[in-house]
């Protein structure tokens, strides 16, 4: 198997991101009933290419886009011990190359990165019935903290 690299985003990566996006929507549409029938656009991934406290990443095999994942420097709760963490999303990687790493390599570099900008937690969220997600940020480190509830009225 060839070797997966992981760098910054481009501009040129925009077509895939985009399609990686619609890929995690239409995914967690099974999770989540309150999300909109239509299109739905979680990320400003234009925006994230040029944001300072953003670090955007693909992984790619081959000259092809095969993951990504980013890392967004945020404002901790005022009453908590670290000013700042980084929080990450837009974690993909297609189906073919699922369960071969990727995704561990990619969440590497984003705390590789967030370490450098002097962070020292990562934070995510994940549908509690998605386990082979919640199972993936486990083995990468992750442990469950808080549980968010709803209820429609």
């Amino acid at each position: 198997m060839s070797q997966v690299l992981i760098r910054r985003a481009t501009r040129e990566d925009l077509p895939i991101l985009l399609d990686f996006e619609q890929a995690i929507v239409e995914f967690e549409r099974q999770f989540d009933p309150t999300l909109a029938p239509a299109d739905v656009s979680y990320y400003d991934l234009a925006g994230m290419l040029d944001a300072p406290l953003v670090e955007l990443l693909v992984a790619v095999i081959d000259h092809e886009v095969i993951g990504s994942g980013y890392a967004r420097l945020e404002e901790s709760k005022v009453y908590l011990r670290h000013r700042r963490h980084a929080y990450l999303g837009f974690m993909y990687v297609v189906p073919s190359r699922r369960g071969t790493g990727v995704n561990q390599q990619l969440i590497a570099a984003l705390t590789r990165w967030a370490a450098s900008q002097q962070v020292y937690e990562l934070r995510l969220d994940v549908y509690h019935d998605n386990q082979a997600a919640v199972r993936a940020y486990e083995k990468a480190g992750f442990r469950r903290h808080l549980t968010e509830m709803r209820r429609g009225l």
